[in-house]
Formats: C-alpha cells, structure tokens, sequence
C-alpha cells in the first residue's frame, strides 16, 4: 500500500513538473525565442502540449477571460499540491501508510 501511495505522489509531482515546463515552454515560444520549425523544439512542444492540453482544457473554459493571461497551469497546480496534501495528511495516516 505504501509503493501505491508513493507511486500516486510521484506521479502527481511529475505532472506539475510537466505543467511547468509546458509554461515555460510556450512563453518561449510565443516570444520567438526558440525557434518552432526547429524539428526537436516541435516535437517537445507537442508532447508537452498532449500530455497538458486535457486537463487545462477545461479549467481555461471556465475562468474569466483576462486578456491573454493564462492562469489555468496555476491553477491546476494548486488542485494537484492540495491533492498531495490530502493523500499526505488525510488519507494515508487513516489507512495506516504513512507517505514518507
């Protein structure tokens, strides 16, 4: 029980890393820093986009619009660290594993 517990928390973790670097990414690329005919800068741009697309999706519809700011990775990432806190404090100790 606890390597699923660990395997979850890992999980989450690298997916906030990969809406991170998915910002980031595409701040680049809009401000023509990186180059997107470049073969290897598209083809990471758009596994990241996949991979981050489904779930920001959704959150983007239903925030107000705010003129070309996207806060939908923050938020996100803010549902994803009160998840692990959740598991963490929550969920883990009532079952009897503890996560760290």
């Amino acid at each position: 029980m606890r390597a699923l517990f660990w395997l979850l928390d890992s999980a989450i973790s690298l997916y906030v890393w990969a809406l991170i670097i998915a910002a980031v990414l595409s701040l680049l690329l809009a401000f023509n820093v990186l180059d997107s005919r470049n073969r290897f800068v598209w083809a990471v741009a758009d596994f990241f986009y996949r991979v981050t697309e489904p779930v920001l999706r959704p959150i983007r519809r239903r925030l107000p619009d705010l003129g070309g700011v996207d806060l939908s990775p923050l938020v996100v990432i803010l549902v994803l660290q009160a998840l692990r806190i959740f598991l963490a404090t929550t969920l883990a100790p009532a079952l009897g594993v503890y996560a760290y």
